[in-house]
């Protein structure tokens, strides 16, 4: 990535009201953010890409009839509580509706409750509290019914 276009990245960073960017190019990643004051800019190079799924495929419980995911709609921090001190959402073995909130995404500081679209009951949790989530992990495992 070319050194100019590095300097404008922080440059529109220090601007604006964001709290951080990341731009990828081909191999290369850099990583903005805004910390109090000031901006810290961060590269990575090369990017490491996952590699390709195993050749067996999905888990054992995800290949059976009526399992669905629940995935998270946007990137975030992924939350199993209103608040630290509260009973998560959801466990293993609770049954849900469509419309349950199961979580919280925290994105950009906005927290976003993360509803069942279907009607079952929660075989597995895929994600720790307070990790970080991409758009369209797989965060629940629910059996339909």
């Amino acid at each position: 990535m070319d050194f100019d276009i590095i300097k404008k990245i922080i440059k529109l960073a220090e601007e604006s009201d964001v709290s951080g960017l990341a731009v990828q190019e081909k191999d290369f990643r850099v990583e903005v953010k805004r910390e109090k004051n000031f901006v810290v800019a961060s590269q990575h190079a090369p990017v490491q890409h996952a590699p390709a799924a195993a050749p067996h495929g999905p888990a054992k419980d995800e290949e059976e009839e009526g399992i669905v995911a629940i995935t998270a709609p946007m990137v975030g921090t992924f939350y199993r509580s209103p608040s630290p001190d509260s009973a998560p959402y959801v466990d293993v073995g609770d049954r849900v509706e469509a419309g349950k909130t199961v979580c919280i995404i925290e994105a950009m500081k906005l927290f976003n409750e993360i509803e069942s679209e279907v009607k079952g009951e929660i075989t597995r949790i895929l994600v720790e509290n307070a990790q970080p989530v991409e758009y369209g992990q797989k965060l629940y495992l629910v059996r339909k019914g």
